[in-house]
């Protein structure tokens, strides 16, 4: 059966929402369904490169390799020269569209960890990709800027891509108990409305940091993950059902 070879582009101006938290989780989901996906890491920090175990190298050029994670999940490796290029805006960002558009089809999903920034590595993801999805997290400086991100893939749509759409928002880190949480995503809903959010939230749990920290996937903690990996995995079943529509 042919793959879809959707490609998605996780962003958020704001750094410190769990982007890449959420990036890994949805790869993470579809290797144990037995789906394949490419993890393309922007961000010049290279986080989710060294999770998927590759350290960004500053003479390396942009290329596939495998990760550490098993056949199923691959990744452009993030390279700290990138921070160059962000503010390099007069370049045309196209470019890595073509270059995608050439291998989509080999994966049953594209990844693209953007930057916590509205620069150019930001418009060349969102020029590349047929969805873009926003990453929050239930606090007040976790919804700062929504407004300027929707107005970034509104640019893109305009002036880039006009094929690019807004799958919609997943609110990652969302605490058991917490009011002022509660009032956040309150607010969220009335900036993007309801439909906008997808569900499930991703809950603040130990075992995804510890997930990172030890350079693993989620799913690959068994039962201790179980109710982590489940929230991935219908996140990951949206995102498939969203790039058929």
């Amino acid at each position: 059966m042919a793959r879809m070879g959707r490609i998605a582009a996780l962003l958020n101006q704001k750094g410190g929402v769990g982007k890449t938290t959420v990036t890994l989780g949805l790869a993470s989901a579809a290797a144990h369904a037995g789906h394949r996906v490419l993890v393309v890491d922007l961000d010049p920090q290279g986080s989710s490169t060294w999770v998927l175990g590759h350290d960004p190298a500053a003479d390396q050029p942009m290329m596939i390799v495998p990760s550490h994670w098993g056949p199923e999940v691959d990744v452009v490796p993030s390279t700290p020269g990138l921070h160059d290029h962000d503010h390099h805006p007069g370049e045309p960002p196209h470019h890595l569209r073509r270059a995608l558009h050439r291998v989509a089809g080999d994966y049953d999903a594209v990844l693209i960890d953007c930057p916590p920034s509205l620069g150019q590595l930001t418009t060349s993801g969102l020029t590349a990709a047929d969805l873009a999805v926003i990453v929050v997290d239930p606090a007040a400086l976790g919804l700062r800027g929504i407004g300027a991100v929707a107005d970034a893939i509104d640019h893109v749509w305009d002036n880039h891509n006009a094929d690019l759409e807004l799958a919609g928002v997943i609110v990652n880190r969302v605490p058991a108990i917490s009011a002022e949480a509660d009032r956040r995503y309150d607010e969220l809903t009335r900036i993007v409305g309801r439909k906008a959010i997808w569900q499930p939230s991703v809950p603040q749990r130990v075992i995804v940091n510890q997930a990172i920290g030890e350079r693993r996937a989620i799913h690959s903690y068994g039962a201790r993950s179980a109710e982590v990996s489940e929230v991935f995995d219908k996140l990951w079943a949206k995102l498939r059902k969203a790039a058929r529509s």
